[in-house]
């Protein structure tokens, strides 16, 4: 892994009750997927790791599981970081404190950019652990985020399983960067759905 180049941690293995239990990244969008289209958006010089079931990807990632399997967005978060310091040799590097990792929802196809100005943001402010993405209602969107690797891990709790991003994001030191709505877009509804296929012209 370049420790010169944020790293994404995509989090891929649910499904939603709202989309009859499919897993949403695996919806039809504009000819590809949910999750290719996300993955086809990061910059080519950022290495993906994605957490869920491994299927084939437009775009070469590394695969991982969260444990317990269904554990929930923490849970993976915490696989991803596993999985980072495994392909470290592993080893956590010395450095790992000021590394960047981006944490994304899967079901985010247009989070690309937004990704970008989050790992900048959070670049240009040392004293910060994490940048979050606010949608345009102001909310924080903890799995639309740029954290800091040494300080995510640092707030995991030690009961993974169900635990809330939130009480993880509370644990650090964060500021947030707006972000418009197309950018923290979620298909976790068949309306959602609609709505990015329209987006992209589908």
């Amino acid at each position: 892994m370049s420790h010169q180049q944020p790293v994404v941690i995509v989090l891929c293995g649910g499904t939603s009750r709202r989309m009859a239990g499919r897993d949403k990244t695996r919806e039809l969008l504009g000819g590809t997927t949910v999750l290719d289209h996300l993955l086809n958006g990061l910059p080519s010089s950022w290495a993906a790791v994605c957490v869920g079931d491994e299927r084939a990807t437009t775009r070469s990632v590394q695969w991982c599981r969260e444990s317990p399997t269904g554990g929930g967005p923490v849970a993976a978060i915490a696989a991803g970081l596993a999985h980072l310091v495994q392909a470290d040799g592993g080893h956590r590097q010395p450095d790992e404190r000021a590394e960047i990792c981006v944490v994304v929802g899967g079901d985010m196809p247009f989070a690309g950019p937004a990704l970008v100005t989050l790992a900048d943001a959070l670049i240009a402010q040392p004293s910060l652990d994490g940048v979050l993405a606010t949608d345009p209602d102001g909310r924080k969107q903890p799995l639309l985020a740029a954290y800091r690797r040494g300080a995510l891990r640092a707030a995991l709790p030690g009961e993974l399983a169900g635990a809330r991003v939130m009480g993880v994001v509370d644990a650090m030191a964060t500021g947030t960067v707006a972000c418009a709505a197309q950018f923290s877009l979620d298909v976790d509804t068949p309306e959602a759905l609609e709505q990015a296929r329209h987006i992209v012209g589908a």
